[in-house]
C-alpha cells in the first residue's frame, strides 16, 4: 500500500480558525501531502511536502493528532491500488505562502465552514471535521 503524510494547516486562533486549502492542478481540494520519500518519519514527510508545496517553513505540530484515510490511488479507476493518506494538524503563525507551480494552482485561507462546502470528497471533510473538533473542541 503505498503511504502519503500531510497536515491540516491553521492559523488564527484555536477558537476562530482559518484553513490553508489547496487547489491542485488536477482540480482538487484539498491539503498539503506527498509520499514518504526513503527513510523519512510520517512528520519528516508532512513537513516537506508542505514546504514544497506551499513554501511554508515557520509551521508547528500540534501535538496529539493523527488522523488517516485509506483511499484509492486514482479516484477514476474502478479497482485501483489504495494508498493510506497520514495527517496531522500544523499552525502557522503569519502565513505567506508561494504555491508550487507543478501541482498548485492555488492556495487560500478558509473557514470551517467553507471549506467543507468547497471539498470534492468526503475523505477531505473526514479529516478537517476530526482536526477542527480537536482544534476546537466542538
Amino acid at each position: 500500500m503505498e503511504k502519503s503524510c500531510g497536515a491540516v494547516v491553521y492559523t488564527g486562533s484555536r477558537e476562530d480558525p482559518r484553513y490553508l486549502i489547496i487547489y491542485s492542478q488536477k482540480g482538487f481540494y484539498g491539503f498539503p501531502k506527498g509520499h514518504v520519500e526513503g527513510k523519512e518519519t510520517e512528520e519528516e514527510t508532512a513537513r516537506r511536502e508542505i514546504r514544497e508545496e506551499t513554501g511554508l517553513t515557520d509551521i508547528r505540530f500540534i501535538e496529539g493528532f493523527r488522523t488517516s484515510v485509506v483511499r484509492p490511488v486514482n479516484h477514476r479507476l474502478e479497482n485501483a491500488p489504495l494508498k493510506e493518506v497520514v495527517y496531522f494538524l500544523a499552525y502557522c503563525e503569519n502565513p505567506q505562502w508561494e504555491a508550487q507551480e507543478a501541482e498548485i494552482a492555488d492556495i487560500r485561507l478558509m473557514t470551517y465552514e467553507e471549506a467543507m462546502e468547497i471539498f470534492q470528497f468526503e475523505t477531505a471533510r473526514k479529516v478537517l471535521r476530526e482536526a477542527h473538533a480537536f482544534l476546537t473542541g466542538c
